[in-house]
Formats: structure tokens, sequence, C-alpha cells
């Protein structure tokens, strides 16, 4: 699949077939996580790769968001290492284009793929941080739900030329 293929038909997949993802496939898609571009080349990300099905049950129980990890076979959280920036606030950017590598790369896989939020939401933050005994430097900031699709979506056309606006507002 070319890349303008994939980021036009990729969309949210929240329902997973019970068939279990192979390790291989996702170190390829943390490669691609770890392919995105980031501020100063500091490439801040860390990644936690959950497969315990008692782990992923737990963050569906209380997280709003996260019902389709009861399906998912594994899910990436993409956290940031504050160490490593050198200015507060660009490694959740950096974090946040490493998360739509891996969600691209999981569709251009015959993968489903959704984006859970953590980050900025307080409280996630903390339970996150609680549950995998995150060190003090290290902030979650997204978690990706991964299975075989168990469902289809026909491609969004979320184009609005309003939106556009050239040489000057």
């Amino acid at each position: 699949m070319d890349a303008i293929t994939a980021i036009m038909t990729r969309r949210s997949i929240r329902k997973y077939k019970e068939k279990r993802v192979p390790l291989e496939m996702a170190l390829t898609l943390l490669r691609a996580g770890m392919a995105a571009p980031s501020a100063r080349n500091k490439q801040p990300w860390e990644f936690l790769v959950i497969q315990r099905r008692e782990t992923l049950n737990e963050i569906a129980q209380w997280h709003p968001y996260a019902k389709m990890l009861r399906e998912a076979f594994v899910a990436i959280l993409v956290c940031a290492n504050k160490n490593i920036q050198e200015i507060e606030g660009y490694c959740a950017l950096d974090c946040a284009a490493a998360t739509e590598n891996i969600l691209l790369a999981a569709h251009a896989l015959g993968l489903g793929a959704v984006w859970i939020g953590i980050y900025p939401r307080a409280e996630r933050i903390a339970k996150v941080k609680d549950m995998f005994s995150l060190p003090p430097h290290i902030l979650p900031i997204s978690l990706v739900s991964i299975g075989y699709p168990a469902e289809e979506k026909s491609p969004a056309n979320r184009f609005d030329i309003s939106k556009v606006h050239f040489d000057k507002w």
C-alpha cells in the first residue's frame, strides 16, 4: 500500500478478530513509530508493549474510551522521556508523530488500530504511571489498540477547503 492510500483510507478500528498479532508485526509497528520526525532529532519516545489480557481488560475498565481493548491482542503505550526534551512540550508532539506512524503502519499491514488518548488528562496520566510503574521522567502520551479488524469502514473525506488559507489569513 502506498503512503497516500494508507493515509486516505486509514480509519479507527475498534472491533477485532480473535487472532493473535505476531510479535514481528508489533516490532514492525515500533520501527515505524521510531521512524517519525522529532524536534531536533531528539527521539524522546519510549514504548511499552502490552499483551497481557488482564492488563488490557483493566485499562478498558477505567478508561472511558478504551473498551475495544477487551478484544485487542496487543496495545502499544507511547511515552515521552522528559529528560531528553530540550524545550518543554515538544516531546508530546514528537510522540504524537510516532503514534500516527504506528497507526498508518498497522493499516498498511492489514491490522486495525485506534488512538486512545492519555496525555494531557492528569487522571489518565496518573493511572497509567501507577499501573506500569513508570519512572517520574516518563510521560505517557497515547495508547494504540491493535488487532486484526473485525469491521470495515469506508474512507472518510475530511477535506474542507474553507479551512485552507493562502499566504495570509
